[in-house]
């Protein structure tokens, strides 16, 4: 784990698309912002809640997140470049070492004293399931919202990190989505539902310390139409969802064979309306089979899911349960958007 203290006080940016209390909310939180593997000594961009941040990888190995903004005159420091442990602005070349600080000043070599007024602002960062995660207000990790995948390192578990899917909708109506199980028979019925079973057996919910669970079990198999052959007669399908909010989840789903996978939804709001998914998973069976199989089915269900979350009206999630209707097998949606509700976030939630 890799932790690092931001220097300055946020504030929302001056074009931010949340509603101003639902954004310092949101803030306090931990999201997932870039895979581990896509870092490097090239910084780039990433967005989170409307901020703009450089990401990157310093020559010992250390990944850094800054507010993409130069202090001097407001190039993005996505466009310099990493020397050794410094990032330097492309603009003007001024250097900022790891505490964030200005160290040199081209145009000025001979300056001995930096005014603190060119720090850079930075944030904490988590490496957690292959993830770089951090928190725009997170620094006491008081709010600590990352979801333990317990299997990511366990030995008898294959750890696998698809790539990550952009969706032009709200985090919340896709993690909404991911634990809806009522949809499955109509929008995944090519990869591994049916529409001839679209039947929702009454299920349990409960609330946690960390959000809620859902255990439910059906005949809706987890298998690709490909491998149903594999499925034992009259075998019982488990899911289990542990739910973070704002917006991650871990669905385990029981295989035959005492086989288990597990399935982490987790969503950067990039912006009000933009959502960024990464999708960590594990499973302790068929580790030797195609990974990129896995890619592709995982692939093919997420864009099922997409399709449907990018039509919805309105965008945001509503945390009015009188604006939308509801029927039994919603018991996780409605308990999901009264969580949020409770959290403070307004009724009509803009993410």
């Amino acid at each position: 784990m890799n932790m690092i203290p931001a220097l300055n006080p946020l504030s929302a940016p001056c074009q931010c698309s949340f509603d101003l209390q639902d954004w310092e909310i949101l803030a306090q939180y931990w999201y997932p912002v870039a895979r581990i593997q896509d870092v490097s000594t090239t910084p780039h961009q990433v967005t989170l809640l409307d901020v703009k941040m450089a990401i990157y990888q310093t020559d010992n190995g250390e990944i850094r997140l800054v507010r993409d903004i130069c202090p001097h005159r407001g190039v993005p420091l996505s466009k310099g470049w990493v020397e050794g442990e410094e990032i330097i602005c492309r603009y003007h070349g001024l250097r900022f070492d790891l505490a964030g600080k200005c160290t040199k000043i081209p145009a000025q070599p001979d300056l001995t004293k930096i005014s603190d007024r060119f720090s850079l602002t930075q944030f904490p960062v988590i490496l957690r399931y292959g993830l770089v995660w951090t928190s725009l207000h997170g620094r006491d990790f008081q709010h600590n919202n990352i979801p333990q995948l317990d299997t990511w390192d366990h030995p008898d578990h294959q750890s696998i990190l698809p790539p990550y899917v952009d969706i032009a909708g709200s985090a919340g109506r896709q993690l909404e989505g991911f634990i809806d199980v009522a949809h499955f028979a109509w929008v995944h019925h090519e990869a591994f539902a049916d529409r001839n079973n679209p039947v929702v057996p009454k299920y349990h919910t409960e609330r946690t310390n960390y959000g809620l669970k859902t255990i439910y079990i059906s005949g809706v198999s987890n298998y690709p139409h490909a491998l149903k052959h594999l499925e034992p007669e009259g075998f019982e399908w488990k899911r289990t969802f542990d739910i973070y909010p704002p917006f991650s989840a871990i669905l385990t789903v029981d295989f035959p064979d005492n086989g288990i996978l597990k399935i982490l939804n987790a969503c950067c709001p990039v912006s009000v309306n933009q959502t960024r998914l990464f999708v960590p998973l594990t499973r302790n069976f068929d580790q030797t089979g195609d990974l990129q199989a896995v890619y592709d089915f995982n692939a093919q269900i997420f864009a099922e899911d997409q399709d449907i979350v990018e039509s919805q009206k309105p965008e945001e999630l509503p945390l009015d349960l009188m604006m939308e209707a509801h029927f039994e097998a919603d018991r996780s949606s409605t308990t999901y958007r009264r969580i949020l509700a409770e959290w403070g976030l307004s009724k009509r939630y803009t993410v």
